[in-house]
């Protein structure tokens, strides 16, 4: 986690690294910091969407229990991954999205 947090020092903008220390906060049971990360991950990405961040902040407010939010974020995350083209992301954006309303 230090050496994707040194290496978004120099390049905070890179969202890959950012998906990255997400994933990683994840990995370690940290639900919360992931969500976090991912928030800042999708503002800043906002002119070109990284698609994944919305399925994995999803499902990281599903584990937290916060069902409403993640709904939330799925619904956004399917129109963007329309937008993109990546309909596999929007798929499985879809049936997380279905399975917790």
């Amino acid at each position: 986690m230090a050496q994707i947090e040194a290496l978004l020092a120099e390049d905070p903008e890179d969202a890959f690294l950012r998906y990255g220390l997400a994933m990683e906060h994840a990995s370690a049971g940290d639900d919360a910091e992931c969500v976090n990360v991912l928030r800042d991950l999708i503002a800043r990405a906002a002119a070109s969407p990284y698609v994944p961040a919305y399925l994995q902040c999803g499902q990281a407010l599903v584990r937290l229990d916060r069902t409403e939010e993640a709904a939330e974020v799925l619904r956004t995350g399917v129109e963007v991954a329309g937008r993109a083209r990546d309909f596999h992301a929007q798929g499985e954006m879809q049936g997380l999205l279905s399975s917790i309303e």
